[in-house]
């Protein structure tokens, strides 16, 4: 009986965190996964195997200083910068990352539920798989037990892995060359730094980390958080690897005509067989169905944490607005019926310009000794481990701001009179933003060095 009861507990832990997986594997993942596979084949199958174990170190970082702190990452961001100039900004950066990020998000999540439902209904009518699909979010949502909420997401996320990872078998992909797209290497492939840091991108979201730090219950221990988080972590990762490998079914086709949800399944139905189809589209309809329940309530939770009062009783209530803003954008869109992928793609975009802030965030508060205590700031190992993925993540935002910047019209004139071409390579880009990603992790690292040798007890680093 006692051995019943442990495994139960233990299941219903890993099913409570698996709403970090559920989370970000939306149809975001599904778009630049199938599109790394289509483009790459299996080449690429390292990058998300070392973007799960970023995702690892920062949510496992952000859920483990709740638990010390009993703060969420909102209100230790807020309490780490109270009383400096720094409290302001830091709030409307958290509150437009996150709140608007989710909304964002939201859209393609939207979406790309519709679009999973289409592959499998063609002649339903898209506004009424709009319609259906807010009911069912906004009484998901109308829950007040958390619990309940990731239990309802966890189910989903193994319902989506399951269907993923099936279409993935049925594609019968080589064991070898699965094994070999482990091995780090850049295919020859126009824009594949890119593509890299977009697996990378649709891995590590930036309100996975808040909501990460949010679900965490007053009983929680550290092992039991690990064990949760690394399980849900992992199989999130598996499926991400799952939809590549149904990717490079389509590779011909996609070389010379684009990516769009019509063209895989049409090519999933000639490799595969009409079956895979309807089993993709479960997969698809799940991954945006969880995404946009997770992204409204995120948003709600982040503005209850920064903005809510001391023993305001009434505080959990006052904030449920902002999950139905969050949901209702996203509607709006799916009404209008906007173009999925390009929606998707700039949601992408967004996350990968914020996603340095948060992860500079969480560096500075994990080492912070009023909020995480003395005996609980990051060790060695930690700290390594939160550098390298802070310097990651900077590169993923330098590239996309670069590049927006470099599309402007006089820059590109000058650079032209300079250069001699007015657009560098994506392979520039990189190197580019990779130096900047440096120089700005070591001002990062210095700066809270000198904090902890001038005596301060803001962002104090434990190296031994």
């Amino acid at each position: 009986m006692k051995l019943f009861t442990n495994i139960k507990g233990r299941v219903l832990n890993i099913l409570f965190w698996s709403i970090i997986s559920a989370a970000f594997i939306g149809p975001g993942t599904v778009t630049t996964a199938t599109k790394a596979g289509a483009d790459c084949g299996f080449q690429l199958l390292w990058t998300l195997g070392f973007a799960t174990i970023a995702c690892l170190v920062l949510q496992e970082a952000s859920a483990r200083a709740t638990i010390y702190s009993g703060l969420n990452l909102g209100q230790a961001i807020k309490k780490h910068f109270q009383g400096t100039k720094m409290e302001l900004p830091a709030i409307i950066l958290v509150v437009g990352a996150i709140i608007l990020g989710c909304a964002a998000y939201e859209t393609g999540n939207i979406l790309g539920s519709v679009e999973g439902v289409a592959l499998m209904f063609p002649g339903v009518k898209k506004w009424m798989i709009v319609a259906v699909l807010g009911i069912l979010s906004a009484i998901v949502l109308a829950m007040k037990d958390i619990k309940i909420i990731s239990n309802i997401m966890g189910a989903f996320v193994f319902l989506m892995g399951f269907t993923f990872i099936a279409v993935a078998i049925l594609g019968h992909p080589s064991a070898g060359e699965i094994t070999s797209g482990f091995v780090p290497s850049l295919p020859d492939v126009d824009g594949v730094s890119l593509l890299v840091l977009g697996l990378i991108g649709t891995t590590i979201v930036p309100y996975d980390i808040f909501l990460g730090s949010n679900v965490v219950q007053k009983d929680t221990t550290i092992r039991d958080m690990r064990i949760g988080v690394t399980t849900s972590v992992v199989i999130g990762g598996l499926i991400s690897m799952a939809i590549l490998v149904v990717g490079t079914q389509m590779s011909a086709d996609a070389q010379t005509q684009g990516f769009s949800y019509e063209l895989l399944s049409q090519t999933l139905q000639s490799h595969i067989g009409q079956g895979a189809v309807y089993v993709f589209g479960v997969g698809l309809f799940a991954a945006g169905f969880t995404s946009a329940i997770t992204s409204p309530l995120i948003s709600a939770l982040t503005a209850k944490s920064l903005f809510s009062k001391d023993n305001d009783k009434k505080s959990g209530r006052d904030f449920t607005a902002v999950s139905y803003a969050v949901l209702s954008i996203g509607l709006i869109f799916g009404f209008l019926q906007v173009e999925p992928v390009p929606a998707i793609i700039m949601a992408q975009a967004f996350n990968g310009l914020i996603l340095p802030f948060v992860s500079i965030f969480l560096f500075t508060i994990i080492n912070d000794e009023k909020i995480m205590g003395r005996e609980h700031v990051n060790n060695l190992f930690s700290n390594i481990a939160m550098i390298l993925v802070t310097w990651m993540t900077l590169v993923l935002g330098l590239v996309k701001a670069i590049r927006a910047f470099w599309s402007i019209d006089w820059v590109q004139h000058i650079c032209r009179a300079v250069l001699g071409h007015s657009i560098p390579s994506s392979d520039e880009f990189f190197v580019i933003s990779a130096i900047l990603a440096i120089l700005i992790t070591l001002t990062v690292v210095w700066y809270i060095v000198r904090r902890r040798k001038s005596g301060s007890n803001i962002g104090k680093i434990k190296f031994v």
